[in-house]
């Protein structure tokens, strides 16, 4: 394999980008690869945020990988920043390259250098390869996670 580059997103990257977060039976039923319009919107207010960082993973010119790593002041712990880690999607061909440990290893690097001193994130229960993926990593399943949809 050849070198990887993790760089910040870029407008041209989202077609790849959405491809991949439609890539699974969960992200099947929730993205539109064929209208880039709300992304563009997103990845615009993204932008302009110096506390969200969404990156891509690239390979011999191909973007094969992706994350968000979102960087939060709080008052709990202390006053400790802690980071969330969101959207992790590595490419089909790409699964089992090592490819997502060097995403998370970067978030997790990042995180540092931002002085976070907690990083989080959520799987879906379904997604028990990736819980099996995350605990490898270091991470332990320490809470359980509710959502509402507006």
């Amino acid at each position: 394999m050849s070198d990887l580059e993790i760089r910040p997103v870029a407008e041209t990257d989202l077609d790849a980008v959405v491809g991949m977060l439609a890539d699974d039976p969960l992200g099947a039923q929730r993205e539109s690869p064929d209208d880039l319009t709300p992304y563009r919107a997103a990845l615009r207010r993204l932008a302009d945020d110096p506390n969200q960082h969404v990156v891509v993973a690239v390979r011999e010119g191909r973007v094969v990988g992706t994350l968000q790593l979102t960087v939060i002041p709080g008052l709990s712990r202390r006053g400790a920043t802690r980071s969330i880690i969101e959207a992790v999607r590595v490419h089909g061909d790409e699964r089992g390259s090592g490819l997502g440990t060097q995403l998370i290893q970067w978030a997790v690097d990042e995180s540092r250098r931002q002085d976070c001193q907690l990083v989080q994130l959520t799987s879906d229960a379904t997604r028990q390869d990736a819980h099996r993926f995350y605990e490898r990593l270091g991470f332990t399943a320490s809470h359980v996670g509710f959502k509402l949809v507006l």
